[in-house]
């Protein structure tokens, strides 16, 4: 699909076009907002019949890759993602990093999603296995070996201290190790052990045990063993989603064991579902992985539409049948717990690290204040957030940012008194008037953020004008669409996804969420430790450890007379009507 400039702005794949074409061309009250905007820019489009819906998919990929269209979600810089390569045709091969693969006889492994991770990769693989680094010619003729040698780096091919069949030996480890295959690595290394030690070639013995002592130390602070037999070979891919961006987290089992993991940014529109997300991840990802599992376990289900194509495409990619599933129950339930927890951590510690870069927080400020227009640069900011759960416990808090980063000294947390049920716009009253009506605070904040609409925002002002504040910058961030609201203007204000003004609202709004549910948590679980006891009026604690001395447990009590109650040391028998009728 084309706009008016000719651009491609979405490309998609269907196995009947009239269908998918009618779907897009109904009533606008039925599209999504993605869709509704995409046929607002859609001025042109043309299609291409291929013979497969394996190879629709496939040229999808390449398409969405060549083009990038801004309604497509994609792998964030799609770049060629880089590879480790074992050349098996040199006479003594080498483990290097490459980004393209080839049908030359050489092993790959990957992708990896960055030149830091596959480098990760390769530093420990050069830890744990000798072989040669260098790129010299190999004769077996030199005087004498390299430090690597000297440091058990290397087995030194080059002074004809490893022959070529002892190296091609640390080549197959290393391959094996790759795989996931460590116990039969280990194995074998144990078996040239003892061949060294009963021939006294107690030094190279050494060095072998030191190496399965590095190989079984690595499998212990990497392995998660799996006890369902079911989970043998899979992988399984989690994502954590924001408005601009999505972070995937993807685990590698293989024999019971995870033996990796990777991540990934996919860029996109922020209103796709993350069904739809993980089925062009999944689609995207294994377009280009060298291996495809027999079980693929995602966190969300893929669209209906997508799922046939997706399994046909990934059975033709391991030339076998592979399962896409969502677990339900078991150990795959929990496996997939603890990959969506790694992709939320990830990308909390994303945003983390770009609040630390001074450059995109000094242009999110000056965004901030142009696109809001703001009289000066918004230094200090203030986010207010309500929180309860069905009417309990009403609390709101406050949270500081100075220069873009959070200010936790002056964070503030408020228990709302004075409002009966659920009454968000009255709670945000009590809350910003118990804030600014205190004079000894002192510091005025450059921008108020208020998390929610126009009706919060209304909230917010009424408080302001009644307390002569007015001068002070307001604005709300509205969740469902990520608009923000002004005062004296109707419409919202939408700033680009990619924008690091939005990037650094959104981080605030969801600081002074995570604080505000914090301490609805934290009254929540005081609440649920209270006894019946303590809500009797006379009844305190000593009194109450009386009891309890008495008839050891709140249900002896409930079992005791009130004669017998009364007879408790510092209790009358009115006290005892009135702790029977309240327990």
């Amino acid at each position: 699909m084309k706009n008016a400039r000719g651009a491609v702005i979405y490309v998609g794949k269907a196995a009947v076009l009239r269908n998918r074409l009618r779907s897009y061309f109904g009533s606008p009250a039925g599209l999504d907002r993605k869709t509704r905007r995409m046929v607002s820019e859609l001025a042109d489009y043309e299609y291409i019949v291929t013979d497969t819906e394996a190879e629709a998919l496939i040229l999808e990929n390449t398409l969405i890759k060549r083009h990038r269209p801004y309604f497509n979600v994609r792998l964030k810089d799609d770049k060629t993602y880089p590879y480790l390569k074992v050349d098996l045709a040199e006479e003594f091969p080498r483990v290097y990093i490459t980004r393209g693969v080839h049908q030359d006889g050489a092993r790959y492994f990957g992708p990896f999603a960055s030149a830091g991770s596959v480098r990760q990769s390769m530093d420990l693989v050069k830890k744990l296995f000798p072989y040669r680094s260098c790129t010299k010619k190999i004769t077996g003729t030199d005087p004498r070996p390299c430090l690597e040698y000297y440091i058990n780096r290397c087995v030194g091919p080059c002074a004809g201290l490893a022959s070529r069949e002892e190296y091609a030996d640390v080549v197959q480890h290393v391959i094996l190790f790759l795989e996931g295959n460590t116990e039969l690595v280990t194995g074998q290394l144990r078996g040239k052990m003892a061949e060294a030690a009963d021939q006294l070639e107690f030094e190279r013995a050494a060095a072998l045990r030191d190496q399965v002592a590095a190989i079984q130390k690595f499998e212990e602070e990497r392995t998660v063993k799996v006890d369902s037999p079911r989970m043998t070979d899979l992988d399984v891919i989690a994502l954590a989603m924001a408005a601009n961006e999505t972070w995937v987290e993807i685990f590698f089992v293989r024999r019971g064991k995870l033996i990796g993991r990777d991540h990934f940014f996919m860029d996109g529109p922020q209103d796709d579902e993350p069904g739809e997300v993980i089925a062009q991840f999944v689609q995207q990802f294994y377009a280009t992985a060298l291996e495809v599992p027999p079980t693929i376990l995602v966190q969300h289900d893929p669209p209906d539409d997508d799922a046939p194509l997706l399994q046909g495409f990934l059975r033709q990619r391991r030339n076998g049948a592979v399962r896409i599933m969502r677990p339900q129950r078991g150990e795959n339930r929990k496996l997939m717990q603890v990959v969506a927890e790694n992709a939320a951590e990830g990308l909390a510690q994303h945003r983390v690290k770009w609040l630390n870069r001074s450059d995109a927080i000094q242009g999110a400020l000056a965004e901030l204040e142009e696109e809001l227009s703001l009289p000066a640069l918004p230094r200090r900011m203030e986010c207010y957030d309500i929180s309860h759960i069905q009417g309990s416990n009403l609390v709101g808090s406050m949270v500081v940012f100075d220069s873009g980063k959070p200010l936790s000294r002056d964070y503030r947390r408020f228990k709302i008194k004075a409002v009966e049920g659920v009454d968000d716009y009255a709670s945000m009253k009590e809350m910003l008037t118990r804030r600014f009506k205190v004079s000894a605070w002192g510091v005025i904040p450059d921008l108020v953020i208020i998390d929610g609409g126009k009706g919060h925002l209304s909230a917010a002002q009424e408080v302001m004008l009644h307390l002569g504040l007015q001068h002070i910058p307001l604005c709300s961030l509205a969740k469902e669409n990520e608009e923000l609201f002004v005062p004296h203007t109707p419409e919202s204000i939408v700033l680009p996804r990619d924008s690091q003004a939005l990037y650094l609202m959104q981080r605030i709004r969801d600081e002074a969420h995570r604080f505000a549910i914090s301490f609805h948590r934290n009254l929540r679980s005081k609440g649920s430790l209270k006894s019946p006891i303590d809500m009797v009026t006379g009844i305190g604690p000593k009194r109450k450890r009386m009891l309890l001395r008495r008839f050891g447990s709140l249900q002896g009590i409930r079992e005791a007379s009130i004669e017998d109650i009364a007879t408790v040391p510092g209790l009358t028998r009115s006290l005892a009507v009135r702790l029977k009728q309240t327990i």
